[in-house]
């Protein structure tokens, strides 16, 4: 088994945002596999993050972006437990980053609960009309209209789409990630997207 020296701890706090403590226990526990730890201690994280999504968010910023070109300018409502978190400068980031992601990707909406019924409504009736001649059976037809209607939220809703800088992290899970970085709930509140001639 590898010594656990100071360095390594070290290391793996920078990677993970983590507890020196935890850190050490993780390489302890891995034999110093640092890709093993890290993936130990991000399990961790995101397990206590879901505890920590229930608490009430009470302070927060309003972040904001304006396109280098000035014709698309965003607003976002971040939301989180203490002024403490609220005022960090990596909050403020994420924040930030959320404006360039409503900026590009251009939601409508921030979650699924969101969305309004009728819309709903609307575009399974669509997914319907397209699929009445295909011949295939109810429950098939079924299983498409949601499959569609997924996709569909993966567009229009914000916590549902793949991040811009990185592909494979929905923004819900980049939320959640950050949760567990900072120990307390964060929520996106509101946002509007400006557009000129839009």
């Amino acid at each position: 088994m590898a010594e656990i020296t100071s360095e390594m701890i070290k290391d793996l706090r920078e990677k993970t945002q983590a507890g020196m403590m935890d850190c050490k226990k993780a390489l302890v526990e891995t034999g110093g596999d640092m890709d093993k730890a890290v993936e130990i201690l991000r399990k961790k994280g995101l397990a206590s993050a879901d505890k920590k999504m229930g608490r009430e968010v009470t302070q927060g910023i309003i972040a904001s972006y304006v396109h280098n070109n000035k014709k698309i300018g965003v607003l976002v409502e971040l939301k989180t437990v203490t002024d403490f978190v609220a005022r960090n400068e990596e909050f403020e980031a994420l924040g930030k980053e959320l404006c360039m992601q409503i900026a590009a990707a251009n939601p409508l909406y921030v979650g699924i609960e969101d969305v309004p019924e009728d819309v709903i409504g609307k575009e399974r009736e669509i997914y319907r009309e397209q699929m009445k001649d295909s011949g295939k059976p109810a429950n098939v037809i079924d299983k498409i209209v949601d499959g569609k209607l997924n996709k569909f939220y993966t567009d229009v809703c914000l916590l549902e789409q793949e991040f811009i800088k990185d592909q494979g992290v929905k923004i819900k899970d980049l939320i959640k990630q950050k949760i567990a970085a900072f120990g307390e709930n964060i929520e996106v509140g509101r946002f509007v997207r400006y557009q000129i001639g839009m």
